[in-house]
């Protein structure tokens, strides 16, 4: 059965820093293009950042553009989200989550997306 399973959420204040990694069982990520999105209480899941199959294609949302960082090892079968300079805006559940409709990172449609984490959630304190 395939699985996503986020780690290395928590708690930080504004300014700080995180590491987020997503680990895959059930199937193998290098034939999946990746995301992250992100949701707050009451409002809507949002698109964070995506990365191609071969990690040659990234993107950003503009609230976290040259603050995150996504990379990928598809050798160890994990994504990971770089955060830094984290703000209160920030604070959210992360999901991570693999298409195998969407390989180039075009965007971020959720219908796309058949397998999603359970979510890390990620507070940030002013």
């Amino acid at each position: 059965q395939p699985q996503l399973v986020e780690s290395g959420g928590g708690l930080v204040h504004s300014g700080g820093s995180l590491r987020l990694s997503c680990a895959a069982s059930g199937f193998t990520l290098r034939y999946y293009g990746l995301a992250w999105f992100r949701q707050a209480p009451g409002k809507e899941r949002e698109g964070v950042s995506c990365i191609s199959l071969r990690g040659g294609g990234t993107n950003y949302a503009d609230s976290v553009s040259g603050r995150f960082t996504i990379s990928r090892d598809n050798a160890k079968n994990m994504v990971y989200l770089q955060m830094n300079s984290l703000k209160p805006e920030d604070t959210a559940v992360y999901y991570c989550a693999a298409t195998n409709l969407d390989y180039y990172c075009s965007g971020y449609v959720p219908s796309n997306y058949a397998y999603w984490g359970q979510g890390t959630q990620v507070t940030v304190s002013s």
